[in-house]
């Protein structure tokens, strides 16, 4: 039998196998789930996820395919604005199919895209999950966008996590929709603001807006959390759930 078709026969073995994987496996990972401890390869090396987080918040983000125009231009905004995420104590880590060699090489790409980063090293890792071994268990495969042999590809996931390694939040784009990375600084101040005061952030919230009481505390209980007070805004139907303050 020739080199090619051995090739095309394991490549339709591991499309079966990759398929029955899917259909058996959970949906994902759930909010307030432990974010599995997995270890894979990336750019720096071997990683355990667990320690590579170490006490920070985590994003986690997957794209479809080195070498591709969207995915180039997400990274490179990834790589611009990953200062504002090492402000806010948040390692970042991407993930695709596609090797490290790949990576390392579609690296160079990705940041000359911005002019001011030419050159400079990636400022996060990339996780090579060739094998879509953990694509699948995180529920992060694309059925509708395939490689040339009929394999899915990841999907674009986002994936926040908290210092005590529980899931916050989850995103999932299909490969024709570029992420909005300030949208995720946003999210991120949100979740980081909420974990820490019992108050919630309205549509459109930024950092510096008035936040929300949130509806389980009592007025009594809200002026002893809030020392400035809290403003009430009326409704038609007269219950008093709109009470605005300064975070």
């Amino acid at each position: 039998m020739k080199q090619t078709d051995g090739n095309k026969l394991n490549a339709e073995s591991l499309k079966r196998k990759l398929e029955e994987t899917v259909t058996a496996a959970m949906p994902g990972i759930l909010l307030g789930d432990v974010f599995p401890n997995f270890e894979a390869d990336t750019t720096i090396g071997k990683i355990k996820f667990h320690d590579f987080l170490g006490d920070s918040w985590g994003v986690l983000f997957s794209h479809p395919r080195d070498f591709t125009p969207v995915c180039t231009t997400e990274l490179a905004c990834a790589a611009k604005v990953s200062d504002q995420f090492v402000k806010r104590n948040v390692k970042m880590i991407a993930l695709s199919i596609d090797s490290v060699e790949d990576h390392l090489s579609w690296s160079k790409d990705v940041m000359a895209f911005n002019p001011e980063k030419a050159g400079s090293p990636m400022p996060f890792p990339i996780i090579a999950d060739h094998n879509r071994k953990l694509s699948v268990q995180l529920g992060m495969l694309d059925p509708d966008e395939l490689d040339k042999d009929g394999m899915p590809l990841t999907a674009r996931c986002v994936f926040v996590i908290g210092p005590d390694k529980k899931l916050k939040l989850s995103i999932l784009y299909p490969a024709t929709t570029g992420r909005n990375f300030d949208e995720l600084l946003r999210v991120i101040d949100s979740l980081q603001l909420t974990a820490q005061k019992k108050v919630a952030t309205p549509v459109d919230w930024k950092v510096g807006d008035k936040v929300m009481v949130i509806p389980s505390l009592s007025d009594e209980e809200a002026n002893k959390l809030f020392p400035a007070g809290f403003t009430t805004k009326e409704v038609p139907s007269g219950k008093k759930y709109l009470r605005y303050t300064q975070p």
